[in-house]
C-alpha cells in the first residue's frame, strides 16, 4: 500500500502536444458537466474544445498553466495581461480559466496553480491580479478568499444559467506590499 501524497507539477506551456491537447479537452468536458466554468453550461463538441485550446496559445497576451497530478493533467489556469493599447492597466492583470477537475480535487493542485501564475505575474511586474466568478460556484470563491483575494463587486446579471440570472463576483489579490515592492 502506498500512502505517499500524488506528484503534483505545474509548468507554463507554450506548446500542446497531441496527447496535452486531449486530455485538457477531456478535463475540460468533465469540468463543464461538474458546473464548472469557461462560460460553457454544456461542454462543446469537441471540434470546438480542440480549437479554444489551440487558440489560447496563438493569443500573445495569454499565459497558459497547467498541473497534473500523479502524471496526469488535471487542471490549467490562464494569466491574461492587457493589450498595448491599453497602457492605463498595464499594472493588472487578469486570472481566468482556472480550474481543476473533480477526481483531482483536494490534493492542493489548484492552489498550486494559482501560485504559479501570481508568481509569474509578480514576475512579469504585475501589481495586482484580477479574477471573477459566478456565484454559483461556493468551492472556488472560498478558494479564492482563502488565498487573500479581496471581493469589491458583485454583477446581478452575470450569467444566465437554465433560465435565471446568476450574479457574478469580482475579486482583485494585490502583488505588491504598501510599498510598492513585491510581496514575500
Amino acid at each position: 500500500m502506498n500512502d505517499a501524497p500524488p506528484a503534483i507539477r505545474v509548468e507554463r506551456i507554450e506548446a500542446l502536444r497531441p496527447t496535452d491537447l486531449h486530455d485538457l479537452c477531456v478535463i475540460t468536458d468533465d469540468s463543464i458537466k461538474a458546473g464548472g466554468g469557461f462560460g460553457w453550461l454544456k461542454p462543446p463538441p469537441r471540434h470546438v474544445l480542440e480549437a479554444y485550446w489551440r487558440g489560447v496559445l496563438m493569443i500573445p497576451e495569454r499565459t497558459l498553466f497547467v498541473g497534473w497530478l500523479d502524471g496526469a493533467i488535471a487542471g490549467s489556469c490562464q494569466v491574461h495581461r492587457p493589450p498595448d493599447n491599453n497602457q492605463a492597466q498595464k499594472s493588472a492583470c487578469n486570472l481566468t480559466t482556472h480550474f481543476v477537475v473533480p477526481w483531482a480535487r483536494g490534493y492542493g493542485l489548484s492552489g498550486q496553480l494559482l501560485r504559479s501564475a501570481e508568481q509569474y505575474a509578480k514576475d512579469a511586474g504585475f501589481r495586482v491580479i484580477n479574477l471573477d466568478v459566478r456565484a454559483t460556484q461556493e468551492t472556488a470563491l472560498e478558494h479564492y478568499r482563502n488565498h487573500g483575494y479581496i471581493r469589491f463587486g458583485r454583477h446581478p446579471y452575470y450569467a444566465r444559467v437554465d433560465g435565471r440570472d446568476v450574479e457574478g463576483y469580482y475579486f482583485y489579490k494585490p502583488l505588491v506590499d504598501t510599498d510598492g515592492e513585491p510581496d514575500a
